[in-house]
């Protein structure tokens, strides 16, 4: 006959700062010698050290044993849980061990299985915001997400996510969890931007709302971020491009362009300032695209040789409340030259100028000169010839109208090897190709000046070949400047001055400034009549 007791644990297990701890009587039977405890889980022992690596811990204190085993633990159960939030819990199947043993080496073995579970665990994800500015994406990553959880939607500023434009993508962690990487571009449409004119920064901000649901019960939660981006705002910058009939510019738009105003000069560039310069210009809401033909209003020309000119082009950027410039794009380029004329601000005149129509055979170019036969031509070759010179000098004409004063010039061949007659025509003896440069009176700020010649625009040149030279067809004109449609150029009153240079006998009194444009043009005819006949 046996007389057998069972005594076992009543602990239901607790939870403390994350494991999950279990108790039980370190002698059970106290006419036993001595105790030993081993533990696993799932009904599996495992060594000590093996337990000892993987964090479980079994203590006696006062004649209590204590076994904390992390609640995470390889061989639990996980399961996460949706209420408003999520939550997990964790199982573990405990087996339990303990041998006693007599003095006659006889064991006692009391085996425990038991179920301890956590209580409900806050497991929130997160989100890190991994932008690097100099790439103009976002980049958030939403980490920590558990197995049985799944990213089912993305909305960004309140915008379904576009599989075409963001990137999502899977990350595996090896903690037996997961994250999701983001990429918006900060160009995207659904970007909020707020611009800062007075710290001249520009904020891209993206709210995101994840949608996850836990399987297999498909329980749906939320998960809100914001992620911001701050970059210096710099005024708008255009590309310029060299081609063959001129310089074309390129802006493409950004959504704060409208801080600053675009300007030829001091002109606002419209397409009215367009059509009038005729300049080619298309704007849409990608680009500007601005094609500068030769020769229209705002080059400037420089090195003008018989081979060729360098172009330049400004745009300027201004602030559009103050008007000041605050960067400007400049391209210059190289043009070939054929015949031309330009007329600067300081009253010089330059122009190339084909003469294989207008000297004898075996004639050069070389031996031509203007109306002062010592004014001969910077530079010739065999057909073309190039002359430089003060629009005051040289023995240049010069003729007043009501609005605008033209100086003109001629270029004559040698006595030797005239220029070649009409044979129809004797009197065209004399016929020289005319130089011309035309200024409006309203920019000159000094007229007829010895000392210094100044306008406030160029002039409008003109080359004018005489029609016998061309066998009965039109004069050959040359324009650097679009003369404005609304003004109209009276027929100059011609005023022969002498040749060297004419301006130095010619002086206007300073209360001429004070009399109309009338009353003005009448005192110089007045004058010219009776001291120029």
């Amino acid at each position: 006959m046996v007389d057998l007791v069972a005594a076992c644990s009543m602990h239901e297990g607790l939870f403390d700062r994350g494991y999950i701890m279990w108790e039980t009587p370190e002698a059970l039977y106290p006419r036993l010698d001595s105790t030993q405890i081993s533990v696993g889980l799932n009904g599996e022992l495992m060594m000590q050290s093996v337990a000892q690596e993987r964090g479980y811990i079994v203590d006696n204190l006062n004649t209590t044993v204590h076994i904390s085993i992390p609640y995470n633990a390889d061989g639990g159960y996980r399961k996460s849980l949706v209420s408003g939030e999520l939550y997990e819990y964790y199982i573990l199947h405990l087996y339990v061990e303990q041998t006693s043993q007599k003095k006659d080496n006889i064991d006692t073995r009391l085996r425990f299985h038991g179920t301890l579970v956590t209580p409900l665990l806050l497991h929130p994800v997160f989100t890190e915001n991994r932008t690097v500015l100099e790439d103009h994406t976002f980049t958030v990553y939403l980490g920590d997400v558990p197995e049985d959880v799944k990213l089912a939607a993305v909305h960004v500023n309140g915008h379904l996510t576009n599989a075409s434009v963001h990137t999502i993508v899977k990350v595996v962690q090896p903690n037996n969890t997961h994250g999701y990487t983001l990429k918006v571009p900060f160009d995207d449409p659904v970007v909020i931007q707020q611009f800062s004119k007075e710290n001249a920064t520009l904020l891209y901000r993206l709210d995101i709302d994840y949608t996850l649901t836990v399987e297999p019960e498909n329980n749906t939660f939320y998960h809100v971020a914001s992620v911001t981006a701050l970059t210096d705002i710099s005024p708008p910058a255009f590309y310029g491009l060299c081609y063959e009939s001129g310089i074309g510019f390129k802006l493409d738009h950004r959504p704060f362009d409208y801080l600053w105003e675009i300007s030829v000069g001091t002109d606002l560039l419209t397409s009215e300032l367009a059509a009038q310069h005729g300049y080619i210009l298309s704007n849409d809401s990608q680009s500007l695209l601005l094609n500068v033909p030769l020769f229209t209003h705002g080059y400037q020309y420089s090195n003008v040789t018989l081979k060729g000119f360098f172009a330049t082009f400004e745009i300027l950027v201004r602030d559009r409340e103050t008007s000041a410039v605050q960067s400007s794009t400049v391209k210059t380029c190289p043009f070939p030259t054929t015949e031309l004329i330009m007329c600067s601000t300081d009253g010089r005149m330059t122009a190339v100028v084909d003469l294989s129509l207008a000297i004898l055979s075996g004639g050069s170019p070389g031996r031509t000169s203007l109306i002062d036969n010592k004014c001969g031509p910077k530079e010739a070759d065999g057909t073309r010839a190039l002359f430089s010179f003060p629009v005051s000098s040289c023995g240049s004409i010069i003729k007043l109208a009501k609005e605008y004063v033209t100086y003109e010039n001629e270029i004559f061949f040698s006595q030797k090897l005239p220029f070649k007659k009409n044979p129809v025509d004797s009197n065209h003896d004399e016929d020289g190709i005319k130089l011309q440069c035309t200024y409006p009176l309203a920019g000159l700020h000094r007229l007829f000046s010895v000392y210094k010649f100044e306008s406030d625009t160029i002039g409008i040149g003109r080359i004018v070949h005489p029609e016998h030279f061309t066998e009965g067809s039109q004069s050959t004109t040359t324009e650097l400047m679009t003369m404005p449609t609304t003004r109209r150029i009276t027929r100059p009153v011609s005023l022969r001055l002498a040749y060297h240079p004419p301006a130095q006998y010619f002086k206007v009194s300073r209360f001429l400034k004070k009399l109309s444009k009338k009353g003005w043009l009448l005192y110089f005819h007045v004058w010219g009549k009776n001291n120029l006949t």
